[in-house]
């Protein structure tokens, strides 16, 4: 049997993302970083030097080594960029060499957080007061059931965002589990808030886009401004909200995916409220889903305008179609009736044709009479008139059949 030829990438993709199993006392740097596509070999040929990457696999996602005694490091690409986390034991550890090492991949970082691990509460109140987090602002529950965290979620002077975590008696391997869903709650809630700033941008540009379209259709409805006008003003803004939707679909989609990760996130890590602290469910309420919703409300509304501009566009090209029709329809009137005044001008030519042939005739009989004597030359054209008219008639007839047809053809 052959192997398919992605079969082992599939199956490699299903064991990237485990941590090695977490130290308690012991701290946890995080980097996400954003890498261009030009990036990519420059960060690899970094990595070799640290994390070569294994023979078999030589574009592998995942890598993962020690950096110092006590110290591992583990990096993964992911499909917008890549993450690096430092592993350290001990409740001191120096990471001022790993750290310097880190600064040097490129990309450009999306989240850094520092994770403290202490035993239990006990241990993390007495490093609280060191944590430097504002105290109106604290964020403090209980997850997978007995560990528990504090942060604010801000930036401290270090550049990172700092988090205490106690693990409260949880086995081992659940709380390596527990610690990585929450930082994959919050990577993925940095890059879902990327989203914002786009539709933020765009949104003013909605505003003018719906504003003139609302003016167009009055002048749709008033009959004001040439229809050529008005189709030309209508194509220029169905271009300006395809330019919209061309330029914010990728992020507005990777905001709504990553949305949808937060809240499986948050559902894995059976968030508990305690007393007097804001949750992580109230923190991401409050602050997160809004602005997951605006996002979503850039698109819909987006998806609104463009329905609102293809029906301006479907009634003004009916307005011009019927305009066509009644111009068409005039025109064949005008026409039938050219074609009735043609007819009667051709019939009145015809009885002018057949008297004029006629009198030349009747003209040339009397020259001809007048070579006899005795002959009553006046009496007998007199005679002949009638006849002579009938004969051209018929003769102007039967020669117009012949060369046009009769007239049932």
């Amino acid at each position: 049997m052959r192997e398919h030829e992605l079969r082992r990438r599939v199956v490699s993709e299903m064991h990237l993302r485990r941590w090695p199993q977490l130290s308690v006392p012991g701290k946890v740097l995080q980097w996400v970083l954003v890498v261009e596509k030009d990036e990519r070999s420059a960060e690899a040929e970094y990595l070799d030097h640290m994390l070569p990457a294994p023979l078999d696999n030589p574009g592998a996602a995942h890598r993962s080594g020690q950096f110092a005694p006590g110290v591992s490091i583990a990096w993964e690409r992911h499909s917008e960029g890549s993450s690096l986390a430092l592993f350290a034991e001990g409740t001191d550890p120096d990471l001022t060499a790993a750290m310097g090492w880190a600064t040097g991949l490129p990309g450009r970082i999306v989240r850094a957080t520092s994770l403290t691990l202490v035993k239990d509460e006990r241990a993390a109140t007495r490093l609280l007061p060191k944590m430097n987090f504002n105290s109106d602002e604290i964020v403090s529950c209980m997850i997978s059931g007995k560990a528990r965290i504090w942060a604010d979620f801000r930036l401290q002077g270090d550049g990172f965002g700092h988090l205490l975590v106690a693990q409260n008696g949880l086995d081992d391997r659940d709380f390596t589990r527990t610690v990585q869903r929450l930082q994959d709650l919050g990577n993925y809630r940095n890059k879902a808030l990327l989203g914002l700033p786009e539709a933020q941008k765009n949104w003013p540009q909605l505003d003018d886009i719906e504003h003139k379209l609302a003016d167009l259709a009055d002048r749709l409805c008033a009959k004001t401004g040439r229809d050529d006008d008005l189709m030309s003003e209508l194509s220029a803004l169905s271009l300006q909200l395809s330019t919209v939707a061309t330029s914010t679909g990728y992020r507005m989609s990777a905001t709504r995916a990553y949305a949808q990760l937060v809240q499986e996130r948050l559902e894995e890590l059976q968030v508990q409220p305690l007393d007097g602290y804001a949750s992580l469910n109230t923190f991401t309420k409050r602050r997160f889903q809004p602005a997951v919703r605006f996002c979503d409300a850039l698109v819909v509304r987006e998806q609104q305008l463009s329905e609102r501009a293809d029906r301006l566009g479907s009634l003004l090209r009916a307005r011009i179609d019927t305009r066509i029709e009644n111009q068409n329809a005039e025109l064949m009137r005008s026409m039938e009736r050219s074609s009735k005044l043609q007819l009667r001008l051709q019939q009145l030519v015809e009885g002018l044709s057949v008297v004029a042939l006629s009198y030349y005739l009747l003209g040339l009989v009397q020259w001809g009479l007048r070579g006899f004597d005795g002959v009553d030359v006046e009496r007998t054209l007199a005679i002949l008139v009638v006849p002579t008219v009938l004969t051209m008639w018929i003769g102007v007839r039967v020669a117009k059949r012949r060369l046009l047809g009769s007239p049932e053809e």
